[in-house]
């Protein structure tokens, strides 16, 4: 019974959704919005071994790269400025000011440094990934038990060994929900850089889908977008389930201890 309602619950909202879509462009009659049953068939044209290839490996790759790339330099950074109130205090108002600023807007100032390589298209990336990690990072440090602190200082657990088993274990609840908002603004700032002076990768073929008025092929990027993110996500869920299995676990523990 417990099978058939997370069937349920994780099929139950997209198959009424794709059923409302294919009722509404039916009756719309509408070139720009197509059936699902044609997007379907055209997909299966489209993405081939080829093009999956040229256009969505690079794209993966590319988004991979920055996601990795920011969380190294998220969780580096945000370690020591969460340790230290002083550190805190002198760069946060350089931080708030450089989280302001819309990654998109970067593109042509990172287009001028790095080029119109993979190199400019990853910092793009890394330029908005950065900030949830970040951000999860220093209020997760900050967030960390005093009472575990004491112990650790007790025990004389210091340098290496505090940092690993006190500090990263306490933050890491924040780091995991800091790396699934990072994916979220990592796939559309992946297709905004592909956007900018790219002869490869999904948001380039679909602008030139959109160009040359191939709208059933336009929708078959915006849905392979779409099963992209989610596949990213299930993969990040399963990787969050097994390396905070002793976070969850308390969880499940805490809630099976407290009366209703």
């Amino acid at each position: 019974m417990t099978a058939v309602r997370t069937v349920v619950r994780l099929v139950g909202l997209p198959i009424v959704l794709l059923g409302l879509w294919w009722v509404w462009s039916a009756n719309a009659g509408n070139y720009y919005a197509p059936t699902p049953g044609v997007v379907a068939r055209t997909f299966g044209d489209v993405w081939t071994g080829a093009r999956l290839l040229h256009d969505a490996l690079p794209s993966v790759l590319r988004l991979l790269g920055g996601l990795a790339a920011a969380a190294v330099l998220g969780v580096g950074l945000g370690l020591p400025i969460g340790s230290s109130p002083r550190l805190r205090a002198f760069v946060e108002p350089v931080l708030e000011f450089l989280r302001a600023i819309p990654p998109p807007v970067l593109v042509p100032v990172l287009m001028l440094f790095a080029g119109i390589g993979n190199g400019m298209k990853v910092l793009v990336i890394v330029s908005g990934c950065v900030w949830p990690v970040l951000l999860n990072t220093v209020e997760g440090v900050r967030g960390a038990d005093p009472v575990l602190d004491e112990t650790c200082h007790a025990y004389g657990i210091v340098g290496r060994a505090r940092l690993r088993h006190y500090v990263l274990r306490s933050a890491s609840p924040q780091i995991m929900t800091g790396l699934r908002q990072a994916l979220s603004i990592g796939i559309i700032l992946m297709v905004i850089s592909e956007m900018f002076a790219s002869s490869s990768g999904l948001g380039y073929t679909i602008i030139q889908f959109q160009r040359s008025f191939a709208v059933p092929e336009m929708w078959t990027g915006i849905v392979l977008l779409g099963v992209l993110g989610f596949v990213l996500a299930m993969l990040l869920r399963l990787a969050d389930r097994r390396v905070l299995a002793w976070y969850h676990g308390q969880r499940e523990s805490h809630r099976e201890g407290t009366p209703s």
